[in-house]
């Protein structure tokens, strides 16, 4: 990160629009305390679950691996 005003992270979130659960990695500014400032117009249609440092791989989100019960017999 070149740029010491930023801090790269990832943020979980629920969009308002769908249930399914969500994320995308952006460099935003951050205070001098180091907390994240988010935009308004990001969080415009959002429910955020969690801000995370830096980009990280999300290899399995809540509900994708439900199996309908009728392919469990």
């Amino acid at each position: 990160m070149s740029d010491t005003n930023n801090r790269m992270v990832t943020i979980i979130y629920y969009s308002d629009t769908s249930l399914e659960l969500l994320h995308e990695v952006h460099s935003f500014p951050q205070n001098e305390n180091g907390r994240v400032i988010i935009p308004a117009s990001f969080k415009e249609n959002k429910s955020i679950i969690a801000v995370c440092e830096g980009q990280i791989e999300i290899i399995n989100k809540m509900g994708d691996r439900i199996i309908s019960v009728e392919y469990l017999a």
